[in-house]
């Protein structure tokens, strides 16, 4: 039932906003330039854990103007869904900022209402962003844990991003809190292909492999 309510609350967001959209640029006379159309990104995450279960996460996203819709599957926990809405904040020129607000909620091996961040800062060739959440569970309070993903990047050319990233996480066990390591995408037209690795050289590395585009 929670499934079926996130997703039947998205497709009611994305409809009523695309409808006002579409109403508001038949109407005659209007002056008003058209908003912009709906732009969407499909991530997948394939996961290999030293010593612990593989699997692969995916994000998906649809934006239009501000309106931010966002939905995951085994991103806060293995075996967990969520979905979330947000509002998008911009500005800048020469260090161009970007901020969104989303609240949301988990299903499945996680049960939890979330509020978090996405936020990013670009300097040049230098760019730095971060995702972080609040997962309230529940079920269980003291399950309840705050996760945060961050990367600090360079772009060299314009299909290559290199650069260091961490990530606060519970969804691979173990001792450490905090795992860290390199990363690197190529990115060529709408597609972006990159691998992130973990705690190189301990006995607990992580690595995961990024596939994305954008339509």
């Amino acid at each position: 039932m929670p499934a079926r309510l996130a997703s039947f609350v998205l497709l009611a967001a994305s409809a009523t906003v695309a409808h006002a959209a579409d109403e508001a640029a038949s109407t005659p006379g209007a002056d008003a330039a058209p908003e912009k159309a709906w732009s969407f990104a499909l991530t997948a995450y394939p996961t290999a854990v030293r010593g612990g279960e593989d699997y692969t996460s995916a994000i998906a996203t649809a934006d239009r103007a501000s309106l931010h819709l966002e939905a995951r599957y085994n991103y806060e926990s293995i075996g967990a869904r969520s979905a979330y809405v947000g509002w998008t904040f911009a500005g800048g020129d020469s260090l161009a900022w970007q901020v969104t607000p989303i609240v949301g909620g988990a299903w499945g091996t996680t049960q939890s209402f979330v509020a978090g961040v996405e936020a990013s800062l670009a300097w040049r060739a230098i760019d730095f962003y971060i995702e972080a959440e609040y997962v309230s569970d529940h079920a269980d309070r003291n399950s309840s844990y705050f996760y945060a993903w961050s990367e600090l990047g360079f772009r060299p050319v314009e299909w290559l991003r290199a650069g260091l990233a961490a990530q606060r996480t519970r969804v691979y066990g173990g001792e450490r809190d905090v795992q860290r390591g390199p990363f690197a995408q190529l990115t060529w037209r709408r597609v972006t292909v990159g691998g992130y690795w973990f705690n190189p050289g301990s006995s607990d590395q992580i690595v995961v492999v990024m596939i994305g585009a954008a339509f």
